[in-house]
């Protein structure tokens, strides 16, 4: 098959073996596959994301060298391995969350070598964890359904109550989804904050309450505005005399060095910070602000299984637009300049790969 394979870091496309599908795996062939953030990650620091991959118990694999990436998919069924209970039809559009695992190990599809991802013409999945996707639903947006899962992960282990504000800092696809969660869960009102202007119109096209370019605005600026006791001994003296205090969630999506202090810097007291923006390289935070505040900072990563399926039912059903972050389509042979243009913000959100198209 033809795959765009990581070589001494660069993405080069070549002719590669076809993978074959063992004991409780399928076979499929990629229809759709989206750029991930993480996929630059990797591309552009390998060693600083095979470091952190590494200790926290992700792959061991070193990333620069012969993998096959792409784990935002939908693709259809070819054959089975042995031992599988053929459930869907060969022709079946499917997706999934990227879980691998089998005979040859376990791993993320896209990021090891024994589960090449949508960055390559065929792939091997897990049957278990292989879901047919609805009829009717462009399978560019099935595949999106995996940054989306990651979303509704984070809203999740946000656990919002009514009426708390909300904050997206850094509206890349992953908070674009999470703007799209909180609007189908019925959140609000939630603050959309990036620098780039397309990125903000598609955070409103996606229900956002507020838009702030923080170019011209801080973030950290309309507490008072919204309801919200920013200060430490004013929150405790409101609790003291019995009133209700507005509660801050804040989704940090950046993963830039020094956001996540900046972040604890311009928090109220009281807030949760949800970390979904993931910093390659170690951070300061000011731990006295962290205390005296009173915040709370919880990591997010990967949908499971069952966000995943939940996320895919929400997509097909019209309560959130994936599709609406798609800015670009192009074959493998487009691959190295879509992954230049997603540097520029105000160019793209989330470009999708058709290894077809070069046919």
């Amino acid at each position: 098959m033809r795959a765009a394979i990581t070589r001494a870091g660069a993405l080069v496309i070549e002719e590669v073996p076809d993978p074959v599908p063992q004991a409780g795996q399928v076979l499929v062939r990629t229809l759709a596959c989206g750029i991930c953030g993480s996929d630059l990650h990797a591309l552009g620091d390998p060693e600083a994301f095979t470091t952190v991959m590494r200790r926290s118990g992700g792959t061991p694999y070193d990333i620069s060298n012969g993998v096959v990436l792409g784990h935002e998919f939908a693709a259809e069924i070819v054959d089975y391995g042995p031992g599988t209970l053929r459930a869907l039809p060969v022709g079946t559009v499917v997706c999934g969350p990227p879980i691998g695992f089998g005979p040859q190990g376990s791993g993320i599809v896209g990021y090891t070598p024994a589960f090449p991802g949508g960055f390559g013409e065929y792939m091997i999945l897990s049957e278990a964890f292989t879901l047919p996707v609805p009829g009717g639903l462009d399978p560019r947006t099935a595949a999106l359904t995996e940054p989306f899962s990651v979303a509704t992960r984070a809203v999740r282990r946000a656990d919002l109550s009514s009426g708390e504000v909300t904050v997206v800092l850094g509206l890349g696809p992953i908070g674009l989804a999470i703007v799209a969660v909180l609007k189908a869960r019925g959140h609000g009102p939630v603050v959309a904050v990036d620098f780039s202007a397309k990125r903000r119109a598609l955070a409103e096209q996606l229900g956002a309450d507020i838009l702030i370019d923080p170019a011209m605005e801080s973030p950290y600026e309309r507490w008072t505005s919204l309801g919200v006791i920013p200060g430490t001994m004013d929150r405790m003296a409101a609790e003291y005399r019995g009133l209700r205090t507005t509660e801050v969630v804040l989704f940090e999506c950046v993963g830039a060095p020094g956001m996540l202090n900046q972040v604890v810097a311009g928090a109220p007291a009281g807030a949760k910070i949800v970390l979904v923006g993931v910093c390659l390289r170690p951070d300061t935070v000011d731990s006295g602000l962290l205390a005296n505040k009173e915040l709370d900072i919880r990591g997010s990563f990967g949908g499971s299984p069952t966000e995943y399926r939940h996320t895919l039912r929400d997509i097909a059903d019209g309560r959130i637009d994936a599709g609406a972050i798609i800015t670009g389509t192009t074959g493998l042979s487009g691959l190295s300049d879509a992954i230049t243009e997603l540097a520029k913000p105000d160019h793209h959100a989330k470009i999708v790969i058709d290894p077809s198209l070069d046919h």
